[in-house]
């Protein structure tokens, strides 16, 4: 593929009216690459919760996105045109644009592997022009080296959803014969999360609401809990502790809400992880409820609490090549540009099995 076309225009999706869910397409002008960036012909974009959280005004603490702002943060094109000085990725090369546009790769954080800390970490889709549109600049650094053979529009969510919750299983060190309990198990990150998991060697606990059973078990749960069957929180935890008899090793809480955080740590066996990934919305805001632990158990049982909103370059890497072996596989549906505020309204009603993918082509 190559940018040859006369008169050839970047159609991109903005946010035209921030606070709510409106989107619009429009037309600008395809920039050059400068040094150390590449331009890339966009393909195809998964949307993400984050994003619908950006467009809406609700992304815990974080300050309001401008209108017109082009969101997106987890895409995969071709690369078109290097800038000055660039000699990877090669032209024609697939790559995948992720939350972390451009980082210095220099200091303290980006030395240990923490990219997405940079302390000039410019995040796609935030104040920094995403992944919704057909042409991308961005940093050749942070573009991430596609596999062949994989497919393209599954390989998108990879690139966020994937990424995020490869990396969570990892630093929460599961191994072989853990017990994992995901909350969400149904949703974009969810049902990757299952998949990892198993291809860690790991068991699943799937959580979500009834309707998402059939899906979570066809990708490898072993037990499914429709949560909403339980009138308490104490009731829930009972539950699984008559599964998994002292608790789960690991929670990965992906679903954004108040009471999965408040039930998360009773879900665990004594110095278990809870990996916390989904942000509850207007978590933070005045008047707004906050998550609640019960900090006596978690001193009592040793427990780790930790967060991830992204993964690393090399975790990237990995989560790609464990899905090109053909031991994960997005479930996902392919959609036209104009769709992002339809999408969204959906992720809202929390109706969406897998990940919802942009076709950008």
């Amino acid at each position: 593929m190559a940018l040859q076309e006369e008169h050839a225009v970047n159609r991109a999706i903005q946010y035209s009216t921030p606070g709510t869910t409106e989107t619009c397409i429009t037309e600008l002008p395809i920039g050059k690459p400068g040094p150390g960036e590449v331009l890339v012909r966009m393909l195809y974009s998964g949307i993400c919760h984050t994003d619908y959280a950006a467009c809406t005004g609700t992304l815990g603490r974080a300050p309001p996105v401008p209108a017109g702002q082009i969101g997106g943060h987890e895409g995969i094109g071709e690369v078109i045109e290097q800038g000055p000085g660039v000699t990877k990725p090669v032209i024609g090369s697939k790559v995948g644009i992720k939350w972390a546009a451009e980082v210095c790769i220099n200091c303290d954080n980006c030395l240990m592997g923490a990219e997405s800390e940079c302390t000039s970490l410019k995040v796609s889709g935030f104040y920094h022009p995403g992944t919704f549109q057909q042409y991308l600049i961005t940093s050749a650094v942070c573009a991430t080296p596609i596999p062949e053979g994989i497919d393209l529009a599954g390989a998108a969510p990879l690139m966020c959803a994937g990424t995020t919750v490869y990396a969570s299983l990892k630093r929460a060190h599961t191994k072989a014969g853990d017990w994992v309990l995901i909350t969400g198990a149904g949703g974009g990150l969810g049902h990757l999360a299952i998949q990892y998991t198993k291809a860690m060697g790991g068991s699943v606990i799937a959580m979500d609401i009834g309707s998402k059973e059939a899906f979570c078990k066809e990708l490898g749960a072993d037990y499914f809990i429709d949560f909403k069957k339980f009138g308490t929180n104490e009731e829930v935890i009972a539950h699984v502790k008559t599964l998994v008899p002292g608790g789960v090793r690991v929670v990965l809480c992906c679903a954004g809400s108040n009471k999965a955080y408040e039930q998360a740590p009773g879900f665990l066996a004594p110095r278990g992880t809870l990996v916390c990934v989904g942000i509850p919305v207007h978590e933070g805001k005045p008047g707004e409820r906050v998550p609640l632990f019960d900090l006596s158990s978690i001193v009592a049982n040793e427990l780790n609490i930790i967060g991830i909103k992204s993964g690393s370059r090399q975790e990237a890497k990995e989560c790609l090549d464990i899905a090109a072996k053909g031991l994960v596989k997005t479930h996902y549906q392919l959609r036209p540009m104009d769709t992002l505020t339809k999408s969204f309204i959906e992720m809202e009603d929390g109706n969406v099995n897998g990940r919802i993918v942009l076709d950008l082509r």
